[in-house]
C-alpha cells in the first residue's frame, strides 16, 4: 500500500514537471513576439509624444511664443516644432509675402527672357556660320545690299527733281494769271505735287537710314563671324592636344621607322 502511494506521488510530480517544462517552452517561443510588441508600443508612444509637442514662433514685435498649436493669426509665420524634451523636430518657413511672390515671378520672367536671348544668339550664330564660309562672302553680301538701297535712293532723288521742276512750272503759270487766280486744275495739281514731294522725301530719308543700319549689321556679322572662327579654331586645337595626351596615357608610341637592312 505504501509502495502504491509512492508511485502515485511520483506520477503526480512527473506531471507537474512536464507542465512546467511546457510552460518554459511556451515562454521561449512567445518571447520574441512579446519583445516586438513592446518595441512597437514604445515607438508609438514616442511618435505620439513628438506630434503632441510644442510650437515656437516669434511675432512681429520680436516676442517668442510657445503653444501646443499655432494660433490662426500666426499660421503664416515661421515656426519650430519641439518634442516633449524641447528638441526641434520640424521647422516651417514663413509663408511668402505678396512682395516676395511678385519678386519670385519677376525672377522667373527674367530667367525666361535670358534663356530666350541665349537661344536667339545661338540661332543667329548657326545661321551666320551656315551662310558664309569666307569673310569675303560677307563683304560681297554687304555691297549688294547697299547697292540696292543706294539705287532706291537715287530713283527717289530723280523723282523729286521731276516733281520740283513741274511744281516750279505750275507756280510760274499761277503767277501769270495775276489777280484773276489760277484755274482749279492748276491748284489741284500743285497740291498733289506737294503731297508727293513730302512722301518721296520721307522715303529717301528712310532709305538713307536703312543703308546705315544695313552697313552696321554686316559689320557686326563680320566681327561675330571672326569671333566664332577663333573659337572654333581654339576648340579644334584643344581637341587635338587632348587626343595626343590621351594616346600618350594609353601607352601608344609614335611610329618608328627601322633603318636596319634586315628583312
Amino acid at each position: 500500500m505504501t509502495k502504491m502511494n509512492e508511485n502515485r506521488t511520483y506520477r503526480r510530480h512527473a506531471r507537474i514537471v512536464v507542465r512546467v517544462a511546457d510552460s518554459g517552452d511556451f515562454l521561449k517561443r512567445a518571447l520574441p513576439a512579446l519583445v516586438a510588441a513592446a518595441a512597437l508600443a514604445l515607438a508609438f508612444a514616442a511618435t505620439r509624444d513628438a506630434h503632441a509637442g510644442t510650437y515656437k514662433w516669434v511675432d512681429e514685435k520680436g516676442i517668442v511664443h510657445y503653444a501646443d498649436k499655432m494660433p490662426a493669426d500666426a499660421v503664416n509665420r515661421a515656426n519650430v516644432q519641439l518634442d516633449s524634451q524641447g528638441i526641434a523636430v520640424r521647422k516651417t518657413d514663413a509663408a511668402p509675402t505678396p512682395e516676395q511672390l511678385r519678386a519670385r515671378v519677376g525672377d522667373v520672367e527674367r530667367q525666361k527672357h535670358a534663356a530666350k536671348e541665349r537661344e536667339d544668339v545661338e540661332r543667329r550664330d548657326r545661321a551666320l556660320l551656315s551662310s558664309y564660309t569666307r569673310e569675303q562672302d560677307i563683304d560681297l553680301a554687304r555691297a549688294r545690299a547697299l547697292t540696292t538701297i543706294e539705287g532706291q535712293v537715287q530713283s527717289a532723288r530723280v523723282y523729286i527733281a521731276q516733281l520740283t521742276k513741274r511744281q516750279q512750272e505750275l507756280l510760274e503759270r499761277k503767277q501769270s494769271f495775276g489777280t484773276q487766280g489760277a484755274p482749279p486744275a492748276v491748284e489741284r495739281e500743285l497740291e498733289s505735287i506737294e503731297s508727293e514731294l513730302q512722301k518721296t522725301n520721307a522715303l529717301a530719308a528712310n532709305k538713307k537710314q536703312e543703308g546705315v543700319a544695313v552697313g552696321a549689321k554686316y559689320d557686326g556679322d563680320k566681327q561675330r563671324w571672326r569671333e566664332l572662327q577663333t573659337i572654333a579654331e581654339a576648340n579644334a586645337a584643344k581637341e587635338k592636344v587632348d587626343s595626343v595626351s590621351a594616346a600618350q596615357v594609353g601607352g601608344s608610341s609614335p611610329n618608328v621607322v627601322s633603318t636596319s637592312g634586315g628583312k
